[in-house]
């Protein structure tokens, strides 16, 4: 019997088993994102800026790596992770405030404040919530409901996590600290950058109940 291509590659992005030596999508991944972090890394917008920012990806997938024995996640859940730290990286380079999608937003719409953050903060929350989903449902082996509201309360919880982390750096690095914030003058910028990291996850658990819907209806 002959496989279709698309369910054969489909089925390699759901496979979990693939020691790293053996698995090209994965080594791929981590190939592009390795090359994009050097790229990025040269002649950062902010150097102190950048180390900073830099500390989220690195330390993801050093973790990532030192876990893989115990826990390995499926291909699909590694292409979303690339995918936020990819943008979250592109954002570094440019200190956030500073990137090509903010200069054009305010030079064609005159808006005040750089938005390309607010644009991660739901990324967080759209890309990371499936793998988080991955984890407790192999794991802790929730079901049903839970399966999908526990990852976004959980993915909810990190985006808080990280506005008070951000709080914490911003009181002890002084200015470097205040701009690593980046409240750009909104005092709901925490509030607001929770929602949306919330949001993205609603959105995700959405999307992934749809399509699972729909293939129990094929």
């Amino acid at each position: 019997m002959v496989r279709n291509p698309m369910t054969r590659k489909m089925n390699m992005l759901m496979t979990n088993n693939i020691p790293f030596t053996r698995n090209y999508q994965l080594q791929f991944m981590f190939t592009i994102y390795l090359v994009f972090w050097i790229v990025t890394a040269i002649s950062p917008t902010d150097r102190s800026q950048w180390f900073m920012e830099s500390i989220l990806p690195v330390g993801t997938i050093i973790f990532l790596a030192a876990t893989m024995k115990r826990f390995q996640f499926t291909n699909l859940s590694y292409v979303l992770m690339l995918l936020f730290l990819i943008l979250h990286t592109y954002a570094a380079h440019y200190t956030y405030q500073h990137t090509p999608f903010d200069i054009w937003l305010k030079t064609h719409f005159h808006t005040q404040r750089s938005y390309f953050d607010r644009v991660v903060h739901f990324a967080f929350g759209l890309f990371l919530t499936y793998p988080i989903r991955e984890l407790l449902t192999r794991v802790a082996t929730i079901r049903g409901f839970w399966s999908y509201g526990v990852p976004v309360a959980v993915v909810f919880s990190f985006s808080a996590l990280f506005e008070v982390v951000e709080m914490v750096v911003a009181l002890l690095a002084g200015q470097a600290g205040a701009d690593y914030m980046g409240l750009q003058g909104d005092i709901f910028d925490s509030q607001k950058d929770m929602s949306l990291g919330l949001l993205g996850g609603i959105v995700s658990m959405g999307i992934l109940a749809g399509i699972l819907k729909w293939r129990k209806k094929k």
